[in-house]
């Protein structure tokens, strides 16, 4: 079982984190919820807005209270956190299941995912509803998936037009073997940083640029002092919402419904957000001085390709290759508030 235990998790160990009674009054279901993202962001917003849907589908007997920033700790001491009980739920991106579960590394092969379509499809069809049971092993699961949008590039000095302008570039990526890989394939020198530290990293020259969406480069407000944004899209990484199993096997059956829902509801509406959000964020870029690149993808892709054969030994990972492959780029969801 990978079960990971650090000295920080203890902090947490004998916080009340899972159910809050109000004085005198009926018993309240109170999920705690961490994330590392600033207020403004659409992946805020849309837990917040599943954390107000829950409270309206459940009669106030259900709330999520939300700790966004990082206040109790990074993506991996959050996941630890979850796997214990200590923390209810967490928002954490797919790269960070990669040391948990072997399949999750799928996401981390760039352009693997032919569309925004296509992403959607995987996600809502077999293949997102087997990972997000696959983990229960390792005592927690899957809720829903969040857009996190199309990774690009984007640098202090020199601006990404073909991969050969990484070569000798200190490129930070999230703690990912399959993130390093690629940055490796590329040309460029991978740079593992946590992301709270990422922004010190960039004024001070420890990295020469970074890669991630165009709405968490304006709100971590990279775009202050990286002015090249190069939108190549080389890899669609959903943030994923995870709970413990510890936590999810004492709700009751009518609990787990109406908080299916109101996730549901609240990916619907943050996928909503989060176009929104996109066009603010490149307006905002332009009118703060970045410059916007939009490159032929196709140098970027086949530097790349050959990292699908890094998995031909690992059946797991290689057959959820195959199967991505396979499935269609038709839009099937609805992308309406079901509100």
């Amino acid at each position: 079982m990978k079960f990971r235990c650090s000295s920080y998790i203890g902090i947490f160990i004998c916080a009340i984190v899972f159910v809050a009674c109000t004085s005198g009054g009926p018993k309240v279901r109170v999920l705690k919820l961490a994330h590392g993202l600033d207020q403004t962001h659409s992946l805020h917003k849309g837990m917040m807005f599943m954390s107000d849907r829950l409270q309206e589908i459940s009669g106030g007997k259900m709330r999520v209270d939300i700790y966004p920033g990082a206040q109790l700790g990074s993506e991996t001491q959050n996941i630890e956190l979850v796997q214990i009980g200590s923390l209810a739920m967490a928002k954490v991106s797919t790269a960070s299941l990669e040391g948990f579960v072997e399949e999750y590394k799928v996401f981390g092969i760039p352009y693997i995912f032919r569309s925004k379509a296509h992403l959607f499809r995987v996600l809502e069809g077999e293949v997102g509803k087997e990972l997000q049971t696959s983990t229960e092993k390792y005592l927690f699961r899957g809720l829903g998936y969040f857009d996190a949008g199309a990774r690009s590039f984007y640098t202090m000095k020199k601006p990404v037009l073909q991969p050969e302008d990484l070569k000798g570039m200190k490129i930070r990526v999230m703690k990912s073997p399959v993130a390093v890989a690629m940055m490796q394939a590329f040309g460029g020198s991978a740079t593992p940083i946590s992301w709270p530290e990422l922004y010190t990293a960039l004024q001070s020259g420890v990295v020469d640029g970074a890669e991630n969406n165009l709405p968490s480069f304006v709100t971590s407000h990279h775009h202050e002092i990286a002015k090249n944004f190069t939108v190549n899209e080389h890899t669609m990484l959903p943030d994923v919402l995870i709970i413990s199993k510890v936590v999810w096997d004492k709700l009751s059956r009518q609990e787990r419904e109406w908080l299916r829902q109101a996730v549901e509801e609240a990916v619907f509406y943050q996928r909503e957000l989060w176009a929104c959000q996109e066009k603010e964020a490149l307006e905002t870029a332009r009118k703060n001085g970045v410059e916007i690149y939009f490159p032929d993808k196709k140098p970027f892709l086949e530097k790349v390709a050959s990292m699908r054969e890094m998995f031909r030994d690992n059946e797991r990972v290689y057959q959820m290759i195959q199967r991505i492959d396979a499935i269609s780029d038709t839009v099937v969801l609805q992308t309406e508030n079901k509100k």
